[in-house]
């Protein structure tokens, strides 16, 4: 197992610590600016732990993911925003299933801008009064990082049936849906959000065709969520496929939508949902450009907001410049 700290020139660290490392792996993988996520262990007292020792909670050592990011393109309270929607914060006694001490909550700060930034994004939810129990997750200096055996390393690819059942028998996704996307959430939305928009992001509901903003848009830029600004699709990437719907051969980089089966309406199609906010877009079909993939993302404008080529750096997306 390696101990190795070392990283790139301007890329950085975060270290968080959520329970079963198997499952704090895949909330931040393939997100963009995310250059590695690695499962191991910190916080102990001993040198090169092995994941038999950490189970006897003896070693003082916590199961956590190290995470290597760029900064510039996925900022750390953008990191920390999805930490807390993922673990019972509420629960200093492990997470879920998982008891002991080696499967406690922890946030690891490598400098003292994370830490204060850590300290602000707990402080927020106390705050919000989402949950009814103190939040009772540390924020600690990190230590040694002893990267976990090769088997644990993207266990949900190696293992994907048994990750499946191992994490809907933990109750940690029942967790999430009983205190995040709630219904008051949803009325926050509300507020924010015209009707339409609200109709298709939060109910899944399909505007009209050849009557909405983008279907017909050929303006330079990109498409971001209604609701959490994330960016989603390029004008690169826009084609015009006849069905009355803004058309995208790909989203903007990989790992920012979510694809799941729907079975509505009696027929099987493939929804496409934003990740980070949840949002529904649209669906994905097999009839698109053939020499561009084969795919046509067919998404609602009510889901989309635009930011033109000359507006990218004011409104912050300054890292998307290059692509035109």
């Amino acid at each position: 197992m390696s101990a190795n700290n070392q990283i790139e020139q301007g890329y950085e660290q975060a270290c968080f610590a959520g329970g079963c490392f198997w499952c704090m792996v895949t909330p931040f993988e393939e997100l963009p600016g995310i250059i590695k996520v690695e499962s191991g262990y910190i916080g102990g007292h001993t040198q090169s732990p092995t994941y038999e020792e950490v189970c006897t909670h003896t070693t003082g050592h916590t199961e956590a993911v190290r995470i290597t990011y760029d900064p510039s393109v996925f900022p750390y309270e953008k990191l920390l925003s999805i930490f807390w929607q993922q673990i019972d914060p509420t629960d200093a006694g492990g997470q879920f299933f998982d008891r002991g001490s080696s499967y406690r909550t922890a946030i690891f700060y490598y400098s003292e801008k994370q830490r204060v930034l850590a300290e602000a994004s707990k402080q927020e939810l106390e705050s919000s009064g989402r949950f009814k129990s103190p939040i009772v997750t540390p924020i600690e200096p990190a230590t040694t990082f002893y990267s976990a055996e090769e088997y644990h390393q993207d266990y949900h690819h190696k293992n994907p049936m048994r990750y499946k059942m191992y994490r809907k028998g933990s109750g940690r996704d029942a967790f999430i849906a009983q205190h995040w996307n709630t219904e008051a959430d949803k009325e926050l939305r509300r507020a924010k959000l015209t009707p339409m928009q609200y109709e298709v992001t939060q109910n899944n509901g399909t505007e009209p065709p050849f009557r909405n903003e983008f279907w017909d848009h050929k303006e330079e830029g990109i498409y971001v969520d209604i609701v959490s600004g994330e960016p989603l699709f390029s004008s690169l990437d826009k084609f015009d496929s006849g069905c009355g719907w803004p058309s995208f051969t790909k989203p903007l980089q990989s790992g920012t939508v979510n694809e799941k089966d729907d079975h509505s309406h009696f027929m099987v199609r493939t929804e496409v949902r934003s990740r980070e906010a949840d949002s529904h877009l649209g669906h994905v079909f097999e009839d698109g450009p053939i020499d561009q993939g084969g795919l046509r993302y067919c998404i609602n404008s009510a889901a989309l907001r635009f930011i033109p080529k000359s507006d990218l750096e004011k409104e912050g997306y300054a890292r998307f410049i290059g692509l035109f």
